[in-house]
């Protein structure tokens, strides 16, 4: 009987090793859901802007661009379900504003939203400048430290485990995988078409108002141009402009929240002009209303800081103010309407596609 036993045990032992050893391929195996991590064959896309604008930013090589890694970010980018409290990133970037928006954001400290327009040529991000880098590296902070994105509910929607599978050939979708898709499509959001984009391709000539202003801006009389460059209408460097004497808010620190330098007080990124018109407000905290109002700030009430921007100091400056004259207020106002593009904020290629 004893041995009976020990031949039964020796058996039992034997055939749990086997099935431990069995090949995990095999076609037998228990598997609720296989899992197919080969990637479909996708349509290459390429940036498209005009012949006068320099190359973009170098595009990280594990996330080159294809139509259907774009068209998984378009939905990424209007889906509530991204965030905890029913906000996506569209919440905040309207295309009928140039992927901006009127107002401040609370989740954001009070600061307004700056445009998601060119991007793709940016490495300097943020009012602050706080995040130097590639667009995939925006889209991870924004996914990980604004959204808080929960994961295990985007990895439970079948339709995105099965678009990533295919797209990124990735089982398990990851913070970064989402940053991947985002970050392609933002760079599609080019603005290239306005009508001063127009009058340097020799399409459209400026009215004798927009080109007074135009003189202006790019003149020393008006000097905007040295940090609202000719093409992208920002150097996308960081500046003190002067616009507080002191800092009652946090968010008024700007890159010194960042760097904890005193010299660094009041410094911001240089925001982009284009569709600056089809907002009602401006400067980091929204404070102005008009860009009339932004115009007659730099016109006439900058203040002297001690660390202002050396450009705002000028000989043709008194005092780091303009001085001009009403009707050159009103020519400078008239030349920023130019850099609005009514066919990005039309454009279908960029709108919600959930609906």
């Amino acid at each position: 009987m004893k041995i009976r036993r020990l031949f039964g045990f020796v058996l039992a032992t034997i055939f749990l090793y086997a099935a431990c050893k069995k090949d995990p391929s095999s076609p037998s195996d228990p598997d609720p859901e296989p899992i197919d991590t080969s990637m479909v064959e996708m349509i290459p896309y390429e940036l498209v802007y005009n012949l006068h604008f320099p190359k973009p930013e170098p595009i990280p090589e594990d996330n080159q661009m294809f139509y259907e890694r774009i068209w998984l970010g378009r939905k990424l980018f209007y889906d509530e379900r991204l965030s905890n409290t029913g906000e996506s990133c569209a919440s905040c970037h309207f295309q009928s504003q140039g992927f901006a928006m009127d107002g401040v954001s609370e989740a954001d400290k009070g600061l307004t939203s700056l445009p998601l327009v060119n991007l793709a040529w940016n490495k300097n991000f943020m009012w602050s400048g706080r995040i130097f880098g590639t667009l995939e590296d925006v889209m991870y902070v924004e996914v990980t430290e604004r959204f808080h994105t929960d994961m295990e509910k985007i990895n439970a929607i079948e339709e995105y485990r099965l678009m990533f599978r295919k797209y990124y050939g990735v089982k398990t979708i990851t913070e970064h995988d989402l940053a991947k898709a985002l970050a392609q499509f933002l760079r599609t959001l080019i603005s290239k078409n306005t009508k001063f984009d127009r009058v340097l391709l020799g399409q459209e000539v400026l009215s004798p108002q927009e080109e007074l202003g135009r003189q202006l801006y790019f003149g020393e009389r008006g000097d905007c141009f040295h940090c609202h460059t000719i093409l992208f209408t920002s150097d996308n460097a960081l500046h003190v402009n002067g616009l507080d004497a002191e800092y009652n808010k946090e968010i008024d620190y700007g890159y010194y929240n960042v760097s904890k330098n005193p010299e660094d007080k009041g410094r911001f990124r240089t925001p982009n002009l284009r569709n600056i018109a089809l907002k009602n407000t401006f400067m980091h905290d929204g404070r102005f209303s008009t860009l009339r109002e932004v115009v007659e700030f730099y016109n006439s009430k900058v203040n002297l800081v001690p660390n202002i921007d050396p450009v705002m100091l000028k000989p043709n400056r008194v005092d780091g103010k303009l001085n001009l004259e009403e009707y050159e207020i009103d020519a400078l106002v008239a030349f920023l309407h130019t850099f609005t593009d009514y066919d990005m904020i039309a454009d279908t290629a960029f709108s919600n596609p959930n609906f």
